[in-house]
């Protein structure tokens, strides 16, 4: 695969982002799943399916940005 290039900047502010989605977000959501599940029938529970969705969301851009990450190459203008 080929290298991304990005700037200092660019790279410090994804991995500011990915500190936050760990760190932040990751455990909100899973907070979110298990007093959803308690509601009851998971069939019909749309807070339980929206945690579920945001769960998906925060995952594909953690995983997304960890591969722009091993990807780039810092460029210093």
């Amino acid at each position: 695969m080929d290298t991304i290039p990005i700037t200092v900047s660019g790279a410090k502010a994804l991995e500011v982002e990915l500190l936050r989605l760990k760190d932040e977000e990751r455990p909100r959501i899973v907070s979110d799943i298990a007093t959803a599940r308690e509601h009851g029938d998971l069939k019909e529970n749309a807070e339980y399916h929206a945690a579920k969705e945001q769960q998906s969301l925060i995952e594909a851009r953690i995983k997304d940005i960890e591969i722009k990450l091993s990807n780039s190459q810092v460029i210093d203008l």
